[in-house]
């Protein structure tokens, strides 16, 4: 229980380092800065889920290598899918153009669909069915605590006397 404890400590400092630095306002540092945080937040999630499944060396080995590969493609989709919603905003758009951006949107939640599926049988060679689920919800839980750690920090809303 206490090494349990101890890693939830670790990724909860790494979160909080991750969310608490300001960010540079000129060039390029700002976007390093942000390589910088997500690396950090990325390292917070990994010793959040790591507390939370316990994973023997062999599943370890096995499991993260695969894992992060997951995360690069579902972060990569994710940017495709940002992209195409950003360029649905311009009002320069034809009607085709639009209808083309909304089955690009439709292809890539498939492409997001069957990389859930393909990592989940991935995941089920690896680890057992039990710790899948615990990996799934251990995912959603560090993202309401980045987003609860993030709302604590969000400044006032504007025009109301703060």
């Amino acid at each position: 229980m206490k090494n349990t404890r101890s890693f939830i400590l670790a990724g909860l400092t790494l979160l909080a380092l991750a969310t608490g630095q300001p960010a540079r306002a000129q060039g390029r540092g700002r976007f390093q800065q942000g390589g910088a945080r997500i690396s950090q937040l990325d390292n917070a999630k990994i010793a959040f889920i790591t507390s939370r499944l316990t994973l023997t060396q062999d599943q370890a080995q096995r499991f993260w290598p695969m894992y992060n590969e997951f995360v690069a493609r579902r972060r990569e989709l994710g940017r495709s899918a940002r992209l195409l919603r950003r360029d649905a905003d311009n009002p320069a758009l034809t009607d085709a153009q639009l209808r083309d951006n909304f089955n690009q949107d439709f292809a890539i939640k498939q492409q997001q669909l069957n990389l859930e599926k393909d990592y989940f049988d991935k995941a089920q060679k690896v680890l057992t069915l039990r710790q899948v689920a615990q990996l799934y919800q251990a995912e959603r839980d560090f993202t309401k605590e980045v987003l609860k750690r993030v709302a604590g920090q969000a400044e006032p809303p504007l025009g109301t006397g703060q």
